[in-house]
């Protein structure tokens, strides 16, 4: 049986070679921080992961960022250069069974050998809120140096307790030059690499795979090692990859978007803003991204019928129809067919003319109707069916407003207990600038008492 020492050592080996078998980017995953490409905020010159690195001190740390932006890598690296015993778990499959077994090794780690231990949980928002609490104590009383990787907001889903013992680290998709440098690096390296393969990448490619590959290093390396096996090798050995050969490699990506995290709610509300600003093109952009990752077109129809009131309101008035049109073709048809009705309608609200004041009146009438309660009814405003009510007042003195000039009659409408009140305010914009003139004339006749 291996000792606990051996397993570290074959750990560290396998990071170093990982076999021919193993994807490019994993074979191509860097061991210390001088191969290390990107994040230049905490991996550069004074930032946070170069100084522990430096110091051979390391806090727990949550390291929050979209896939291959070098979560593990940076965690990997930093148990090597602090001559950390290292442990990974994915949240995925692991329970509280594990955690007992880790926290073991951990000890026995620290009795046996005076190392600390650090534990690298991959998909840390995929535990749940006992079984983060299950290393909560060994974290505070520093048996385990944390290393969480998530790709969600940890503000939701990392418990409040474990998240004030660890810093959180942000880190960014990583840029076309920085893929790049993967890219050439993975080119040359005949150890590791391709650079046995003598491929060579055309401009057309090399831009392709960088720009599509979503910063994500995982993808890139993996998408390039098809293309280059896709690319035949001329008489003298080498591989001439074309633009052609990266799109074949590429085929459909899977888009990044989480449709329940925050990615969904970070893609919603880009489509949300596009509308309110007026930008047609980025409105059907964002809708084909979530549409083409899978988000349920029914979600957007029913968010375009929200903002059909909630922006654009009485300023055009058919703004809720068409929305409401576009979820009910889209119902009949489905898809491929239903998702143009669903263009359609986020065009037309994107270039319609914008008013949030029935959003501000509903707002504003919430608000009063919670501070005043149910104060009664008016007697002239209360119906009469029967002559016991007639006889009490109800209905008295009501005037029709069909019997008055422009059928308008100055009335009070409102509780006697809350006075006259203004909610609705229309704005210069649209068909709210005639309804503004509308309520100007009966407002200034109510005053004057016409």
């Amino acid at each position: 049986m291996a000792k606990k020492g051996d397993r570290e050592e074959a750990l560290f080996a396998r990071d170093a070679d990982a076999g021919a078998e193993a994807p490019l980017a994993e074979r191509m995953r860097p061991d210390s921080l001088a191969g290390f490409v990107g994040q230049q905020e905490v991996t550069g010159p004074g930032g946070l992961v170069r100084r522990f690195a430096e110091s051979g001190q390391v806090f727990s740390l949550i390291l929050w960022g979209p896939p291959g932006c070098g979560k593990t890598t940076l965690a990997r690296i930093l148990a090597r250069e602090t001559s950390s015993h290292f442990i990974q778990l994915s949240a995925v499959g692991s329970g509280v069974a594990q955690i007992r077994e880790v926290v073991k090794e951990a000890k026995d780690f620290r009795n046996y050998q005076g190392k600390r231990t650090i534990l690298f949980i991959d998909e840390i928002h995929r535990f749940n809120k006992a079984q983060q609490d299950g290393f909560l104590p060994h974290v505070e009383s520093g048996l385990l140096t944390l290393i969480g990787a998530t790709t969600e907001n940890p503000s939701f889903e990392v418990i409040a307790p474990l998240l004030s013992r660890a810093r959180v680290v942000v880190l960014s998709p990583l840029g076309a030059e920085d893929l790049k440098v993967l890219m050439d690096r993975a080119l040359e390296d005949t150890e590791k690499g391709l650079g046995n393969l003598k491929a060579e990448l055309s401009p057309e490619a090399r831009e392709l795979l960088a720009q599509t590959a979503g910063g994500d290093a995982r993808v890139l390396l993996n998408t390039l090692e098809v293309a280059v096996f896709l690319a035949s090798p001329d008489e003298s050995g080498a591989r001439k990859v074309t633009a052609e050969h990266a799109a074949a490699a590429l085929q459909k990506r899977a888009l990044v978007h989480d449709k329940t995290g925050e990615g969904h709610y970070n893609v919603i509300s880009a489509f949300h803003k596009s509308l309110r600003g007026s930008d047609p093109d980025a409105a059907a952009y964002w809708m084909c991204r979530m549409l083409d990752a899978g988000e349920d077109p029914l979600y957007l129809a029913r968010r375009m019928v929200r903002f059909a009131s909630e922006d654009v309101g009485c300023a055009d008035p058919h703004a809720l129809v068409i929305s409401v049109a576009a979820m009910d073709a889209y119902r009949l048809l489905g898809r491929p067919e239903g998702e143009l009705a669903l263009y359609q309608a986020a065009l037309y609200l994107a270039t319609a003319p914008k008013s949030n004041a029935v959003y501000k009146a509903m707002r504003a009438v919430k608000k009063m109707v919670e501070e005043t309660g149910s104060p009664p009814v008016p007697l002239h405003l209360r119906n009469a069916p029967t002559r016991l009510m007639a006889g009490l007042g109800y209905g008295k003195e009501y005037r029709y407003p069909h019997d008055f000039r422009d059928a308008y009659v100055p009335e009070k409408y409102f509780p006697e207990e809350t006075g006259e009140k203004v909610f609705y305010e229309p704005v210069e914009r649209g068909y709210e600038k005639l309804v503004r003139r509308r309520l100007e004339y009966w407002r200034d006749r109510k005053r004057r008492g016409e």
